[in-house]
């Protein structure tokens, strides 16, 4: 028993040892973007609703796109960090920033294109037709200067991603406190105009985010090229363009469904907000609120389920008995749903107070109070879903991971959601719950799949 007792806790250590920079770099990024919420949220209604249109749904989809873009990539690179095979990691890594670069071109473009467009999808429901041309107005002077920030953000994806699976999980957790420091600071100064600048509000705010984007890649940068002892697949990276055919087979054979699967996922989302904003056009100031409590509880899910990924990603690349890595995982999926009640529990109790701290309407304060209250108990289903969804593609399951993510929400998410919003005199509250109840099924379809166990599975590389 004693012998059992210290391999597990020599197991939680290794758990914990990476997913606490995680969640510390989360709850910071969090935290921070919450104060950003709450100085925005002094302005305006419009201001309010403009920023949550752009980061919620149009950057949304952006980073939501570079994140499968690099997935595949990810996948081997931590199996091949369990194998020791630094060579192979540094060809993953040049892959990452090769599709790092093309999707912000790409998405500059559509941006640049149909910006206008994208914005006024969400813009007709219900309301004050001035407060749809000031929302309208906001949304495209901030996302003007958020896009130039999408190529810091790119190549700090490459970057951090690799650098977590790889050991080095404080890094990021660093360079992301620095970051998020730097936009707040900024944002106090820009926003309501101190220390003698201009006021410039949510212009001001879009200035901070940006600049504080090439800070924090700056940070990542400069510490892998002057650390090449501690991350020798950085060595000679730019030397030369090359990776072998043979990994740009196998990356891209991944890469392409987790692309698939991550875009079309985010544009289902992006047209789940666009769903609830028929009810009202205070349901976009309202999501805006009910998000960023959300999202602070999602510290929890997001940095145990990618632990779970990294992890298990390793020991399978390590060959590790598949008794030891089915309790392994499981561990793993029972922390993450103890810190998704935790979580969810606490942003249900603050549901009430938090509303209260924007400058807006009583109106859109109670829509945010039973949009959060719904919202926590879907951070306890998310605990359970992330550590499933992660499972699966750390052995390289990428169609599986593709009909469990997406099939729910084009099946049956939004199904639900355009017809409930357009042909039914529901109130937004039980539409939103109808649709968030469907991850109940998700999370039933899940634990089937990881009983099944096609996701252990070595991948190699011929």
């Amino acid at each position: 028993m004693g012998r059992r007792l210290n391999a597990d806790r020599a197991f939680y250590r290794k758990v914990f040892a990476t997913a606490l920079p995680m969640m510390a770099q989360n709850a910071i990024t969090m935290f921070v973007s919450l104060l950003d919420n709450l100085m925005v949220g002094q302005l305006s209604t419009a201001q309010i609703g403009g920023v949550t249109i752009i980061n919620n749904n149009l950057i949304f989809i952006f980073n939501i796109c570079l994140f499968g873009g690099v997935a595949g990539a990810g996948i081997y690179t931590t199996q091949f960090y369990g194998s020791g095979d630094n060579d192979s990691i540094r060809y993953a890594f040049r892959f990452k920033l090769y599709i790092s670069l093309l999707l912000t071109a790409i998405g500059t473009a559509i941006f640049l294109l149909f910006g206008d467009s994208l914005i006024g999808l969400y813009l007709q429901g219900q309301g004050d037709p001035q407060l749809a041309a000031d929302t309208l107005r906001y949304a495209k002077e901030y996302l003007g200067i958020m896009l130039f920030g999408l190529l810091p953000f790119a190549l700090t994806t490459a970057y951090t991603g690799t650098l977590k699976v790889c050991g080095h999980p404080t890094v990021s957790m660093v360079a992301s406190a620095c970051a998020t420091v730097t936009n707040l600071v900024g944002n106090w100064i820009l926003i309501f105009g101190n220390l003698g600048a201009p006021a410039l509000g949510i212009t001001g705010a879009a200035i901070a985010t940006v600049f504080s984007r090439y800070v924090e890649f700056g940070i990542l940068a400069i510490w892998a090229h002057t650390h090449t002892k501690a991350a020798p697949y950085v060595k000679g990276l730019f030397k030369s363009l090359y990776i072998p055919a043979r990994i740009l087979r196998a990356i891209m054979s991944k890469s392409v469904m987790l692309l698939l699967n991550e875009a079309m996922w985010s544009f289902g989302m992006a047209f789940l907000n666009q769903c609830y904003s028929v009810w009202g056009q205070d349901v976009n100031a309202a999501l805006g609120i009910s998000s960023t409590m959300y999202n602070m509880a999602s510290v929890s899910f997001k940095s145990l389920g990618a632990t779970v990924g990294i992890i298990t990603g390793q020991m399978l690349g390590a060959d590790t008995e598949v008794g030891e890595l089915r309790k392994a995982n499981r561990r793993m999926t029972v922390l993450s749903v103890m810190g998704g009640a935790l979580f969810g529990g606490a942003i249900a109790a603050l549901s009430g107070v938090f509303p209260k701290l924007f400058d807006t309407t009583d109106s859109v304060r109670a829509l945010a109070t039973g949009l959060i209250l719904i919202a926590s108990c879907d951070v306890l289903l998310q605990s359970y879903i992330y550590p499933v969804y992660f499972t699966l593609r750390s052995g390289g399951q990428t169609t599986a991971t593709f009909l469990f993510d997406c099939g729910s929400i084009w099946v049956l998410s939004l199904p639900l959601a355009f017809v409930l919003s357009r042909y039914s005199s529901l109130h937004v509250f039980a539409i939103y719950g109808i649709v968030t109840g469907v991850d109940v099924i998700k999370c039933i379809v899940g634990k089937f799949m990881l009983a099944k166990g096609t996701w252990i599975h070595k991948l190699t590389v011929k």
